[in-house]
């Protein structure tokens, strides 16, 4: 076995098989940020290569050595439909969709984790630093403390941590702090969800937090502190900007205004088919907008991209035929022979024709009920080569925190939503360019390099205060 000085430990390996039976580079933020860390280091990555009952040796990817994990069909059902995307994603989503508590999904939760755990592990060199990625493995990091105490762990949470008026509903509760606090770094979003994780420990384990600094008891009476901290996660800005200068690109972005009868503004929604993203609110404020004929289909066109997502969740498949049968009702009400009301997009597309859709967008809906950060809003801004365009962004992203020249929204407020869009249809284009401006200029300075070494040195240095 290859072993690695940096190791990455994420539920889904870069990834993804193609029709040939070979790989392609997986879509999605977790992979868009960690792509350019990996690249650097040439690092080793430990995750499942996305089908159930797959059997594979490492192999070697793009300057990255691949660790792939089994997963059993029943491993899928239980550890990863089951208590990471029923019960954890829910829960960590203030509850938007009802969470549910099932012991067995519970138990294939700690069995999966530990599996990842070997396998980090076993992949790491001495003195190695092994950063596990997310919900799905809140376990590993204690896990494999027990097994390499030589390595230096960190944990990135991606998604929000709930307060503890939420968090305290897990029946596991005490393992998953405990399992979290087996890293020196636990890195979240917003300084919000660091502060939840704090009171979270101090409530449940009693340990005591100074500042950003959590003191666990050792059992030689000794006490390790681990950092828990805010790191917002970015983008590969410069990777956007050069796909937006590529004249294939542009020229597709005016092909996608042609296709669509060239209205006069384009509105773009960018998300994963899930219920904290606030399709249904973004559609209910535009069908709105068209009924009450602030818009009109010959003015105004909404693209949806709705990349497919856990399909097999009860709630997903719900989710999935509400918003088509309001899409159907909205078209069937307001298109013309030459005017679609939504271009509704149930697929995943490559890179290249997202940056064409943001070239060729004059608005972007970001509307989410609750997310960790929403890295397609910094997508939207670092290809706008021109500084036109305009952000609408819900309050409740970590994004919010950063983009201050964004319109921000309250996406449950459905006429404050629908008075942001016209807004935004409206905006002036000296005003679209002061405010796109300061836009790119923060997403350039805070890009996914800045963050993911901010990250490691917090990462070093407090493993060398332990070590001392």
């Amino acid at each position: 076995m290859t072993q690695a000085e940096l190791v990455v430990v994420a539920n889904r390996l870069p990834v993804d098989r193609d029709d040939a039976g070979g790989w392609r580079t997986s879509p999605g933020g977790l992979v868009t940020a960690l792509e350019p860390v990996m690249r650097r280091t040439q690092g080793a990555w430990v995750g499942w290569p996305g089908q159930a009952e797959l059997h594979l040796e490492e192999f070697d990817f793009e300057g990255t050595h691949l660790v792939p994990v089994t997963l059993s069909a029943e491993d899928v059902e239980l550890y990863y439909e089951g208590f990471s995307n029923d019960t954890i994603w829910p829960l960590y989503h203030d509850v938007i969709a009802a969470p549910r508590y099932r012991r067995e999904w519970w138990n294939a939760y700690v069995a999966v984790n530990s599996r990842f755990a070997d396998a980090a592990a076993a992949a790491a060199a001495p003195g190695a630093t092994v950063w596990v990625q997310d919900y799905q493995l809140q376990l590993v990091p204690k896990m494999v403390r027990e097994l390499r105490p030589d390595v230096t762990i960190g944990y990135f949470h991606h998604i929000p941590f709930p307060a503890y008026g939420l968090f305290s509903q897990l029946p596991w509760r005490r393992q998953v702090l405990e399992g979290l606090l087996g890293a020196d770094v636990i890195g979240f979003q917003r300084t919000g969800d660091a502060g939840n994780f704090a009171r979270a420990v101090h409530r449940q384990l009693r340990y005591e937090t100074r500042a950003s600094g959590i003191r666990i008891p050792q059992d030689d009476g000794s006490v390790r502190i681990a950092l828990a901290k805010a790191f917002p996660i970015s983008i590969d800005a410069s990777a956007y900007v050069r796909m937006a200068q590529r004249p294939d690109i542009q020229a597709r972005a005016r092909q996608i205004r042609d296709e669509l009868g060239n209205p006069e503004k384009i509105l773009l929604g960018v998300d994963r088919l899930d219920y904290t993203k606030g399709i249904r609110h973004r559609m209910k404020a535009f069908g709105e907008l068209l009924r009450d004929d602030r818009l009109s289909v010959e003015r105004a066109t909404l693209v949806q991209v709705a990349s497919p997502s856990r399909e097999r969740v009860a709630a997903y498949m719900q989710l999935r035929d509400e918003i088509e049968l309001t899409v159907g009702r909205i078209n069937g009400t307001y298109d013309t022979m030459e005017h679609t009301a939504i271009r509704y997009l149930h697929q995943a597309f490559p890179r290249e024709e997202m940056v064409a859709l943001y070239l060729a967008a004059d608005v972007m809906l970001v509307t989410a009920l609750r997310d960790g950060m929403n890295l397609v809003a910094k997508e939207y801004i670092a290809s706008r080569l021109d500084n036109r365009g305009v952000l609408v962004l819900s309050e409740f992203t970590g994004a919010a925190d950063e983009l201050g020249s964004a319109i921000r929204i309250n996406p449950h407020d459905i006429e404050g939503l629908k008075d942001a869009i016209m807004q935004a249809v409206d905006m002036p284009p000296a005003e679209q360019g002061r405010r796109m401006r300061k836009l790119r200029r923060r997403v350039q300075e805070h890009d996914v390099e800045a963050w993911s070494q901010a990250f490691l040195a917090a990462l070093h240095d407090a493993h060398r205060a332990n070590a001392s």
